[in-house]
């Protein structure tokens, strides 16, 4: 399958990935799972390139969950060094593909190391023109809801914001993503069929895909068949069928 097999008229505009299945990959290998970890940041390149190529303007990679702290520390110290050289060896390439980094998820829990590269490599792509990469780190869903509702109670509180106010508009402003576009796509690799607490109020009527194939292995071909399977969905949000052809 190529991208000539692809409606370039009728993409995604926003995709989000779970990359999930690192460890496993590894482990199906007799390696340790720090080399999933390692080829997974290949995949993450693969994705970004395709992604890139098909003008889709976002992007989003689930690469660190809240939950993902409880890891033993060792696997958490490595994902962090992991981060940190992954940033720095993926900049140039960036910058050559005009993408723009962003970042959501509670950054603050970063290691300093990594808050700095976090840092840097936004500042330096901000200018981009081209795909909008978000990493989700240290990001849960249930985390990013608390955190608004916290902000919008603040308001309230000190009467800045009217409790009629509230609106489904004022909470989406609210949130990690905004302004990000909600995501049009949302695939999970590794063979499992769960959200795992990821973009919870962004995916109200996303179109998700669970695929059997680890995330190390997840290439090009297989994200263009999940924009093919998109494609020949119909995406209704609450309508019939009748009024969404009558439009």
């Amino acid at each position: 399958m190529s991208i000539s097999d692809i409606d370039l008229t009728h993409l995604p505009q926003h995709i989000a990935i779970i990359m999930d299945g690192n460890g496993r990959w590894a482990k199906e290998r007799g390696l340790e799972r720090m080399y999933g970890h390692q080829a997974g940041a290949d995949a993450v390149r693969r994705i970004v390139e395709t992604t890139g190529k098909l003008q889709i303007p976002y992007l989003t990679l689930y690469a660190f969950s809240t939950e993902n702290w409880n890891r033993p520390r060792t696997e958490v110290d490595a994902l962090m060094t992991l981060l940190v050289s992954a940033i720095q060896n993926e900049l140039d390439n960036l910058m050559q593909n005009q993408v723009r980094l962003n970042v959501i998820g509670n950054v603050d829990d970063l290691p300093e190391a990594c808050q700095q590269e976090l840092i840097a490599a936004i500042h330096k792509t901000s200018q981009n023109k081209g795909l909008t990469l978000t990493l989700a780190l240290s990001y849960s869903g249930r985390w990013e809801i608390t955190r608004m509702v916290t902000q919008i109670a603040q308001l309230v509180e000190n009467g800045q914001l009217a409790a009629k106010d509230i609106t489904p508009e004022k909470i989406a402003a609210t949130l990690n993503t905004f302004p990000l576009p909600d995501p049009d796509i949302l695939i999970r690799t590794g063979g499992e069929s769960r959200i795992s607490n990821f973009l919870l109020w962004q995916i109200a009527y996303t179109e998700l895909f669970f695929v059997d194939t680890k995330w190390p292995d997840f290439a090009e071909n297989d994200l263009l068949k999940i924009i093919l399977q998109f494609q020949n969905r119909e995406r209704r949000f609450g309508k019939t069928s009748e009024q969404i052809k009558s439009c």
